[in-house]
């Protein structure tokens, strides 16, 4: 009996040494759990907690919008208008009679079938997602009614993309953005970053239903607008110029063509157009040709156009007088103790005055001109003019034409420069250097753009005209304004430039195109360039048709003359620009 209660007694207690084993094992799973909870609470406390906050809160960019381009009238060029994607969070859409009702009213809004909808917003055989596009850029006014319907789990993001109201007009001019709203070309690039803005951006929290909770809202900055700019540019003039373009496309098939309208007394470009073009809008349906700003980019020997030059530098240098008098049918003539071959003439000229020499557009009065005041006076000039040199303008792709220095020359430089060979030029460098005979012998800087303003319309940035440098005297460039404007009269070589109304100074243009690097007896590049009226200039045109297709040489008087015409007609009565007799009368009224 007493071993049987020493037996029982035994049993209820737990041997030593299993109670040291239990107990082991108790501290080491206590030591254990303390030890995680240290880690947890105290090694990686900080970044666990960061990362709690992190699922917690979000962080929204607000885009900014980016400014506008207009004309020099206000009309808009290109513009960011607000749109909206549309979007479905499929796990608080709840599939009821209610919602699937009112799908009914979203589809029919998206043109979409109401069945196709109703598996987007509730996959049934998908896992659900926070985010699915049910539309791309929806217009806010159709946005708004579909907010109206208060469908929860439906919902849109802002954003912003660019239009062009006015399709291909200036389209070189104003350039693009592409669908990643990157500038690639045109006032666009150029001025990005006075348009692009700055970026906003808002710091949330969201509950366990991905709600925001204000009360959390940490921090907001609000996106700062982009910069407005405005052209110089003119539509409707720009309108005028393109639409001559387009018939000189249809009645000669160039390569290409180019009109550039200006102020000549401030440089301010009124119309800058190229012939192909393209619809900013739908800018990947158009290959490279079209893309190209050829009134910057291309160049060409500009031929007579450029014999403004050797004569103004004459003149100017006191070399020669208007009614000095040369052989124009001389074939060689000395030049430092050689006797160097002239260029051929299209027919028999004789004795010419210089004032002759502009109006008949004489290669051998012109060269010998050249000869006269020789090789660095004569390339100093050039340069003056703004051959050989960028101009500035403020658009990607210009390119700086060629005018070699003098220890490049041949020995027929001097000959051949003066009539325009041998030197290489953009529509836009030629149309600066008339620009100097128009504008009382100053250069002036050519400018696209007028100001940069904010959305209220306080001008930021003004770009006032800029005089460069006097190239000639005052006098000298009213002389070459007289003469230029014998060039346009029926005995001159732009008869057809005339102008009813208007005394017309221009000169044309004429020459051969290199074709593996020989000159082309077929392909020319037929140009005019002047400004009206003579004496008191308002505006200055210069067209440039390459490789007009047609019976004969396309002369420049014959290709381009009309087109200035038409276009200078068009130009002055919308402008209003008072004709040579209203002129006269007005003053001798005010001088009475």
């Amino acid at each position: 009996m007493r071993r049987r209660r020493q037996s029982s007694a035994s049993s209820i207690f737990i041997s030593p040494k299993r109670f040291a084993f239990v107990a082991s094992a108790v501290a080491l799973l206590f030591c254990a759990v303390a030890c995680r909870l240290y880690f947890l609470h105290v090694v990686r406390g900080p970044e666990s907690a960061e990362t709690t906050e992190k699922a917690r809160s979000r962080f929204d960019v607000i885009k900014a919008r980016r400014g506008d381009i207009t004309d020099s009238r206000g009309n808009i060029m290109a513009t960011s208008r607000p749109v909206i994607d549309l979007g479905v969070d499929q796990i608080d859409f709840k599939p009821t009679p209610e919602n699937l009702e009112k799908l009914k009213t979203v589809a029919s809004l998206l043109s979409m079938p109401h069945e196709e909808l109703a598996e987007k917003c509730s996959p049934k055989n998908s896992e659900p997602r926070r985010w699915e596009k049910l539309a791309d850029s929806l217009p806010e006014p159709v946005y708004e009614r579909i907010a109206s319907l208060k469908i929860k789990g439906i919902y849109g993001n802002r954003k912003y993309v660019r239009a062009y109201p006015q399709g291909r007009l200036a389209s070189h001019a104003v350039g693009f953005v592409n669908r990643e709203f990157s500038p690639v070309m045109g006032i666009e690039k150029q001025f990005d970053f006075y348009m692009r803005g700055q970026d906003g951006w808002i710091e949330t929290e969201r509950d366990g239903r991905r709600r925001e909770r204000p009360e959390f809202r940490e921090r907001k900055v609000k996106p700062a607008d982009g910069l407005n700019v405005q052209l110089t540019i003119d539509s409707a003039i720009q309108e005028m110029a393109q639409r001559q373009l387009a018939k000189i496309a249809r009645e000669y098939n160039p390569d290409f063509a180019s009109i550039i309208v200006s102020d000549p007394s401030t440089g301010y470009i009124l119309a800058m157009a190229s012939s192909p073009d393209f619809d900013p809008n739908d800018f990947n349906k158009f290959g490279q040709d079209a893309l190209r700003n050829r009134a910057i980019s291309d160049q060409y020997e500009p031929g007579s156009t450029f014999k403004i030059v050797p004569v103004s530098a004459a003149l100017n240098e006191g070399a020669v007088g208007p009614e000095d008098k040369f052989d124009c049918n001389a074939q060689t003539a000395m030049y430092k103790g050689k006797a160097l071959r002239l260029p051929k003439e299209a027919h028999p000229m004789g004795t010419l005055t210089v004032r002759d020499i502009v109006r008949k557009s004489s290669n051998k009065g012109s060269a010998q001109l050249g000869m006269i005041i020789g090789e660095k006076t004569l390339y100093d000039y050039a340069s003056a003019f703004g051959y050989g040199k960028k101009t500035d303008i403020g658009l990607t792709g210009e390119i700086a034409g060629t005018l070699h220095k003098v220890s490049e020359w041949d020995g027929l430089t001097i000959t051949r420069l003066p009539m325009g060979h041998a030197v290489a030029a953009t529509p836009l460098q030629v149309h600066c250097a008339m620009g100097v005979i128009a504008n009382q012998g100053i250069y002036m800087q050519p400018q696209l753009v007028r100001r940069v303003y904010d959305s209220d319309g306080e001008t930021k940035i003004l770009y006032p005209p800029r005089g460069v440098r006097r190239v000639v005297s005052a006098k000298i460039a009213a002389l070459m304004g007289e003469m230029l404007s014998e060039v346009v009269s029926d005995d001159g070589t732009a008869r057809r430039a005339q102008l009813k109304g208007f005394k017309v100074a221009g000169k044309t243009g004429t020459s051969q195109k290199i074709i593996n690097g020989a000159y082309s007896t077929r392909r020319h590049v037929a140009s005019f360039t002047g400004f009206f009226p003579a004496q008191r200039p308002r505006l200055l045109i210069t067209v440039v048709v390459d490789s007009p297709r047609m019976n004969g040489v396309g002369y420049g008087g014959v290709v381009a003359a009309p087109a200035f015409r038409e276009l200078a007609e068009q130009a002055a009565k919308y402008l209003g620009i008072q004709t040579d007799e209203e002129f006269e009368k007005k003053v001798a009224w005010k001088g009475l």
